[in-house]
């Protein structure tokens, strides 16, 4: 079955060097397709719904740009000056256009809604005679409930991490609940990988196999992991966020190691994850979703950063086992260092996981094109 998540959609020219500036974002939700373009200011939109395609009226210019759309209920787009096409599917024959502002750090954007449900799919292959209504948009609103797996790291038989002032199960756990809580106010569709101290599996192996399976959902648009890191060295600080990908060069394998299991079984788990990784560079389409998990971890470090104040430890790639299918944007987030006699009992407090939290599902929300 071929799945359709969170896709950035490239040219095999620009796979390696970014999309065009007027490359769309495609996310798919529940009920709905959405294609975003980013704008350089807020601005004013008319759109057409006709057989076949949607298009937008803007009251400015954007670079030419076209390419295929590979998501549920769009097959294409083009941009020409002021003018944006989006090509339907065929049997889909609605749609709903809007420009919103810039807020939150986010610029202003075009989106543009295709409804994907088997209702709204429900029209005739062919035109009907009598000819659409100019300057229209669909009249079904489609649902707004996005998906987004949260993955609180650890559990059940494997605690993670401990140290005097924390135990990482119970911290990534406590953090999750909270981001879920958030999510949930704003509409968006949580699944948790666990919601008490349990595992999907005794065998750690089949347990990270089954969290990984829950972002292969075509309707999931992001799938989080949440952790708490350690090291030897008590000075050790700060938080650090990845997404799937070959390591750098002289890059130390410890953090994969022990989020993969530890031991052996951590490093015999690594090393597939990394035979994965090295597979994905000749698959442009699996170089496209990993872009969108690269734009989501972005967002989260930065997020996390800016209302914690603590150590920026960046934004990395790596090969953990649990995000290791790049089937919607995947990412891992180390929120500290529970063996850090600093970091180690503010993790402890509800205040600053609350805080954490906070900044994650800002990030998420932001990621989404949601206020």
């Amino acid at each position: 079955m071929k799945r359709f998540p969170l896709l950035l959609l490239l040219a095999a020219s620009s796979a390696l060097s970014g999309p065009a500036l007027a490359a769309p974002r495609v996310g798919t939700h529940d009920g709905y397709t959405r294609v975003v373009f980013d704008l350089p200011h807020a601005t004013t939109a008319s759109a057409r719904v006709s057989a076949g395609s949607v298009t937008v009226k803007l009251g400015l210019s954007l670079p030419a740009a076209n390419g295929p759309l590979g998501a549920p209920g769009v097959t294409a787009y083009a941009v020409a000056g002021s003018t944006v096409t989006v090509t339907l599917a065929k049997g889909h024959a609605q749609a709903q256009a809007k420009v919103l502002p810039a807020a939150g750090g986010q610029a202003a954007r075009l989106v543009i809604d295709v409804p994907t449900s088997t209702a709204a799919a429900k029209v005739s292959a062919t035109p009907p005679a009598r000819k659409a209504p100019p300057a229209s948009t669909s009249t079904a609103k489609p649902p707004s409930r996005p998906r987004v797996v949260l993955d609180p790291g650890h559990g059940g038989i494997d605690p993670g991490m401990q140290s005097q002032w924390v135990q990482e199960h119970e911290v990534t756990l406590s953090v999750a609940l909270r981001v879920r809580d958030l999510l949930r106010e704003h509409g968006v569709d949580v699944v948790m990988t666990r919601e008490k101290n349990a595992d999907l599996s005794d065998d750690k192996t089949t347990d990270l196999d089954l969290r990984s399976r829950m972002a292969s959902n075509a309707n999931t648009s992001a799938y989080v992991s949440i952790h708490v890191n350690a090291s030897a060295s008590p000075s050790s600080q700060g938080i650090e966020t990845y997404y799937f990908g070959k390591p750098l060069a002289g890059q130390k394998r410890g953090v994969a190691i022990l989020e993969n299991g530890g031991g052996s079984l951590g490093q015999e788990l690594t090393r597939r994850a990394a035979n994965s990784a090295q597979g994905l560079l000749g698959d442009l389409l699996a170089q496209a979703k990993l872009a969108f998990s690269r734009q989501l971890a972005q967002k989260v470090q930065a997020s996390l950063i800016s209302a914690t104040g603590a150590v920026n430890r960046g934004v990395q790639t790596e090969t953990f086992y649990v995000i290791r299918n790049p089937t919607t944007a995947a990412i891992l987030i180390e929120v500290g260092f529970g063996s850090s006699p600093v970091e180690g009992p503010r993790l402890a407090l509800p205040a600053y996981r609350d805080r954490l939290a906070g900044a994650i599902a800002r990030a998420i929300l932001n990621f989404l094109n949601m206020k």
